[in-house]
Formats: C-alpha cells, sequence, structure tokens
C-alpha cells in the first residue's frame, strides 16, 4: 500500500494507471477510520482495479464552534486498518496541497444543498463540494463512493457530478450498523458511556417511521410526528430535524411517494448524530 501526500505524487499514480488501462475508485474520508469505511472501500474494489483512500481533515466544511479541532484525528490506525482492505493508496494531502495559497475558487451548490444541513450549518456544503471537487481533479477516478448515512451530502455530490459534468461514476454505500442499530460514526468517540446507550434511539425512530410507512401511512406530517414522539422519549435527545423528504431534492414532502429520505439530526448530550433511512413508498 502506497502513503503519498503531493500532488505530482498522486499525478504520476494516476497517469500511470490510465497508462496500463486501469480504473480507479476512490474513497474521500477525513480519517477516524472505522468498519463503515471499510465497506466502502470493499464496494468500490468491485468496481475499479485501483483503489484510493484519502484521509483529509477538511478545514473548510466546519463552522466556527463546531469541532475541527478536536475531530479525531488517528492516521497510524487508520494505515493499519487499510492495510489489506483493498487500498492500493492512501492519499494525505495538506491543507495548503488542498487550497494552495491564495486560493478564491469554491463550489456553491444549491438544490439540495439548501435546507436541513445546509440551513443549520452554512457553508457546510460549499465546503465539502469544494473539496471533493478538488479531490476528483487531483484522483481522476473513474468510479467514487459515499456513505448512505450522509444521505443529503450524497445527493449535493450526485448533482454537482451531474451539474458540472464531471466524468465520476457515484456510487452509494450502505450504513453499517452497531448491534443495537446506530450508525457507526467517527463522532461517535464524543458519546459517554449514557449517552451511548441513549443513542439508539435514531435507530429506533427510523424503524418505527419505516413500519409507519409500509402499514401504508402516506402523510408526510403524520410520519415527522412518528420519528418526533420516539426520539421525544429518550431524556438525552434534543431533536434539530426529523423529516420526510424527496430523495433526489431534499425538499420535505407532504405526501410519502417515490422514493423518500428520512433524516435525523439528533444531539445526544453534546454530541450531534445524523442518521437516515431511504425507501420507495410502496415497496
Amino acid at each position: 500500500m502506497i502513503t503519498i501526500g503531493d500532488v505530482n505524487g498522486m499525478r504520476g499514480w494516476y497517469r500511470l494507471w490510465k497508462k496500463y488501462g486501469r480504473t480507479i475508485g476512490f474513497v474521500p474520508t477525513m480519517g477516524a477510520l472505522h468498519a463503515g469505511h471499510l465497506s466502502l472501500v470493499q464496494r468500490v474494489r468491485e468496481r475499479a482495479d485501483a483503489v484510493v483512500v484519502s484521509l483529509f481533515v477538511n478545514p473548510t466544511q466546519f463552522g466556527p464552534q463546531e469541532d475541527f479541532a478536536r475531530y479525531p484525528r488517528q492516521p497510524e490506525k487508520d494505515f493499519a486498518l487499510l492495510q489489506g482492505s483493498g487500498c492500493d493508496l492512501v492519499f494525505q494531502p495538506k491543507v495548503e496541497t488542498i487550497y494552495p495559497p491564495g486560493h478564491t475558487t469554491v463550489v456553491e451548490p444549491g438544490g439540495p444543498a439548501e435546507g436541513l444541513e445546509g440551513a443549520l450549518r452554512p457553508g457546510h456544503f460549499r465546503g465539502v463540494a469544494t473539496v471533493v471537487c478538488a479531490l476528483f481533479n487531483l484522483v481522476r477516478p473513474d468510479v467514487a463512493v459515499f456513505g448512505q448515512k450522509d444521505a443529503q451530502q450524497l445527493a449535493v455530490i450526485r448533482r454537482m457530478v451531474r451539474d458540472l459534468h464531471l466524468p465520476v461514476e457515484i456510487l452509494a454505500g450502505e450504513t453499517v450498523r452497531e448491534e443495537d442499530g446506530l450508525a457507526l460514526s467517527s463522532r461517535n468517540v464524543y458519546l459517554s458511556p449514557e449517552e451511548r446507550r441513549a443513542a439508539p434511539v435514531l435507530y429506533r425512530a427510523l424503524q418505527a417511521a419505516k413500519q409507519a410507512i409500509a402499514a401504508g401511512e402516506r402523510s408526510g406530517e403524520a410520519v415527522r410526528r412518528v420519528l418526533r414522539e420516539v426520539l421525544e422519549r429518550e431524556p438525552l435527545a434534543r431533536v434539530e430535524y426529523a423529516e420526510v423528504v424527496d430523495a433526489e431534492s431534499f425538499q420535505p414532502v407532504a405526501t410519502v411517494a417515490g422514493s423518500v429520505v428520512l433524516p435525523l439530526a439528533v444531539r445526544i448530550g453534546g454530541t450531534r448524530l445524523i442518521d437516515n433511512v431511504q425507501l420507495v413508498a410502496g415497496h
């Protein structure tokens, strides 16, 4: 497994792979890897000859009061996890590599970026879209995979790729969960033992709403009530949003029909967790 951090090194490898007709798969991450990330590596490994994983904590997607400074960084553990995972190259650029001195150009996404996370975290998706576009230009992947747990991010990236005609196929990787349903996340390490016991309430709320839809409920407002009723039974949970949105536009729906996403953002103590389930009404 190769590890590089500079632009010329990355360009050299993708040129070599392209010369020999090898397809490139890409998994962009902020490090602090867990089994969910490794499942993304395995997913893209099935579709590509060479797999690149980036480790880069992107400063531009964090707000002023968010956790950039304390976001978990564990490069040695990440390298160990990636050994034997199917990863061929780890790209670990510095901030000045991604954002050269005097950097002023950004990608300003609209559409699915405008609500929920976009409204609560101004500038977040601008930072995400800008760094992903930069990484695509550096890695030159044929296919890239993003986790379904960050469903709105996935919708934003898909729209960016379509709108800017980027030659990258975007795959979704299924959310990996603990036995009690808690979605794996690098931020789970922030949870105290008591908060960890409370955190699966997100999964229980999603399952209750999913069951209501399966039983025939088609009112978006009724499904939102189901989500909130379950979440509000947990004293440690503070709900930021519990929504029913169209899977492509990420706009709230009045009637549950077609492909929809049920996204949640909930604070458990001081830790902000997100989760979702995607489904097709009637299926």
